[in-house]
C-alpha cells in the first residue's frame, strides 16, 4: 500500500523527468531540441504543485513554491522572454528572486531542524567564487557578489528542511558553480560541462519541489526532536547519509 502511495506521489514528475532527460541529451549532442525543452522544464515541474494544491497547507508555503519556479522559469527563458534586454543581468535578477522566494520558504514553511554547523562549508564556497571569479566579471561583479549570497543562502537554509531538499540545495549550487565559471572561465570549461549544469540544476529543482511537496501536504514547519541527529527528519525516512 505504502509503495503504492508513493507512485502516485511520482507520477506527476514523469513529464519532467521525460523532457530533462530529453533535453539534457539535446545539450550533448548539439540538437535543436535543447531549445524548446529547456523552456518545458519549469512549467512541468509545476504540474505536482498544482495537482497537490488543494492538500497544501500552508497555502502561503505554496505560494512561495510557486513563485519560486516562475522566476526559476524567467531566469530559464530571460534571453527569450527579453530579446531587448541584456540577458546576463535578467538572468541573475530572476533566479535571484527565485532563491528569495525559496529562503522564505524554507525558513518559514519546511525548516524541521536547527542549521547544520556543516553548512558554514557554504561561506567558504562563496568566498572561493569571489576569489577565483571575482575578477573575471569586470562591471558584474557586485550583482554576482550578490547572487552568490543568496544562492548560499538557498544552499544554507535548505539544510534545515528534510534532506531531500537539503540534497536538492547541493544540487542547485553545483550547477550554478558550473555555470558560473562557463560564464566567466569560458576557455578553461570543457563541452560536457554545458549538459552538467543541467542535469544538476533539474535534480536540484526536482528534488526541492518533491521534499516540498512532502511537507506541505504534513502541514509544513514542524521542529525536529530533541536530539535528533541533524541528518534525520521528523517526516520520512531520508537522510544526509
Amino acid at each position: 500500500m505504502q509503495s503504492r502511495t508513493r507512485l502516485r506521489a511520482l507520477w506527476p514528475f514523469a513529464p519532467y523527468a521525460v523532457v530533462a532527460l530529453v533535453h539534457v541529451i539535446a545539450l550533448a549532442t548539439h540538437s535543436p531540441l535543447a531549445v524548446p525543452t529547456k523552456a518545458l522544464l519549469m512549467p512541468l515541474l509545476a504540474i505536482p504543485v498544482v495537482l497537490a494544491w488543494k492538500a497544501l497547507a500552508p497555502r502561503g508555503g505554496a505560494v512561495l513554491l510557486t513563485v519560486a519556479l516562475f522566476f526559476s522559469w524567467l531566469g530559464d527563458e530571460a534571453g527569450l522572454f527579453f530579446p531587448f534586454a541584456p540577458e546576463l543581468p535578467l538572468m541573475l535578477g530572476f533566479f535571484g528572486l527565485a532563491h528569495v522566494a525559496y529562503i522564505v520558504l524554507f525558513l518559514r514553511h519546511l525548516r524541521v531542524r536547527r542549521l547544520p554547523l556543516w553548512t558554514v562549508v557554504y561561506v567558504l564556497w562563496w568566498l572561493f567564487m569571489i576569489a577565483v571569479l571575482g575578477p573575471h566579471t569586470g562591471s558584474l561583479f557586485a550583482a554576482v557578489a550578490a547572487y552568490g549570497i543568496v544562492l548560499a543562502g538557498t544552499a544554507a537554509t535548505s539544510a534545515r528542511c528534510r534532506a531531500m531538499i537539503a540534497w536538492g540545495g547541493v544540487f542547485f549550487l553545483s550547477s550554478d558553480s558550473i555555470l558560473a565559471f562557463r560564464l566567466f572561465l569560458p576557455d578553461a570549461m570543457p563541452d560536457w560541462t554545458s549538459p552538467a549544469v543541467m542535469i544538476t540544476y533539474t535534480i536540484g529543482q526536482g528534488l526541492i519541489v518533491a521534499g516540498a511537496l512532502l511537507t506541505l501536504r504534513h502541514g509544513g514547519t514542524a521542529p525536529a526532536p530533541a536530539g535528533a541527529p541533524t541528518g534525520v527528519v521528523d517526516r520520512g525516512t531520508e537522510s544526509l547519509a
